[in-house]
């Protein structure tokens, strides 16, 4: 099976494609010195339940309340695995990231998508509706890849008061950190009062680490001790632990982060609507841009101007899913873009 055009590594390219953050500043080098020096001939055990009781304190919840991933991509198969299977529903939006309908398929699990609604967010009312006596899952991305788009606290709330308690709610918080939106609120919030809500994290976006790998799970110790069985074997390496460690325990570093892509992705949409384009509103490090037809060919001429984009999605066939990358790599991006989808043209 071939791999997404953004999940590739192409030498000497722009990358405008996967949803991670490109950072280049000097916040950075505390994490990466951190890393240099872990002990690469040690198991990382003893790091690991560090890395758990960092991010224990960092949350303000007890260490079995936390388990750690190889990104949160397997955070959200050992959520499948414990909590769906043959004859059990899970329940996703249209469009969303594939990753825990994927899982649900080989688990041989009934997976239900749900429209969007007409601005592009979870339609949550119909989500819960979706849920059934036999449904085991419910995944929210939020804010939703791809889209951008947020599902507010209050509506995250009431969401989480209407899906059975029998059922998994796991909220996907990869970009949390680039929200603005005062609407917004994580969901991590909610567990105290709905056990079966699962808060899915990672340290691949504002801080960095993509090609490191971790990721965690937040929830109650019940809902956990479901997933842990399901871990890889040593999941984590001496390296990302002690990048992680290092990173939570530097309060400049998220913020900072948020600034510089938060700005630039507010820069880029500036210059967008400027040529006339369409986009969606965004509270992520990412945009999507509406090319006024099938973004296939879109995607393949940025790929030869090696300038990397994000795939296509099938239920958005003429969006273009764009990651805010370092300044000049979105100057880059902004340049191409005319010659490949020429700007609209405005009417009289």
């Amino acid at each position: 099976m071939s791999l997404p055009i953004s999940r590739r590594a192409f030498a000497g390219t722009l990358g405008a494609a996967a949803g991670v953050a490109i950072l280049d500043t000097p916040l950075m080098s505390r994490a990466a010195e951190a890393a240099a020096k872990a002990a690469a001939n040690r198991y990382p055990d003893a790091l690991a339940e560090e890395a758990r009781e960092a991010i224990a304190k960092h949350h303000g919840v007890a260490v079995d309340q936390v388990l750690l991933g190889c990104g949160s991509s397997e955070i959200l198969r050992m959520a499948d695995m414990a909590f769906s299977g043959p004859g059990r529903r899970v329940v996703a939006a249209e469009p969303t990231f594939e990753a825990v309908l994927m899982f649900a398929k080989v688990l041989r699990a009934d997976g239900v998508k749900v429209p969007l609604t007409a601005d592009f967010r979870h339609d949550l009312p119909k989500m819960a509706s979706a849920c059934d006596a036999t449904t085991g899952l419910v995944y929210v991305c939020n804010p939703n890849n791809p889209t951008a788009t947020i599902v507010t606290g209050d509506e995250m709330a009431a969401f989480a008061a209407k899906v059975p308690p029998s059922a998994t709610i796991l909220v996907d918080e990869a970009y949390h950190h680039f929200v603005e939106d005062p609407r917004y609120r994580s969901s991590l919030e909610l567990i105290a009062k709905h056990p079966n809500v699962v808060v899915a994290r990672t340290f691949s976006k504002i801080y960095g680490m993509a090609g490191l790998r971790l990721g965690y799970a937040v929830s109650s110790m019940e809902a956990i001790a479901a997933m842990a069985p399901y871990a890889s074997w040593s999941n984590t390496n001496a390296a990302v632990l002690a990048a992680a460690a290092a990173s939570l325990a530097d309060p400049d570093l998220a913020p900072r982060q948020k600034k510089l892509l938060n700005d630039t992705r507010k820069w880029l949409v500036s210059e967008l609507t400027k040529q006339g384009r369409r986009t969606m509103p965004s509270e992520a490090n990412f945009v999507m841009v509406d090319v006024g037809g099938d973004v296939a060919p879109v995607i393949q001429a940025f790929r030869a101007k090696k300038i990397l984009v994000g795939r296509k999605f099938p239920s958005l066939p003429n969006w273009l899913r764009v990651t805010i990358g370092k300044r000049e790599e979105v100057a880059a991006f902004l340049a191409a873009l005319p010659e490949i989808v020429p700007a609209p043209v405005r009417a009289a």
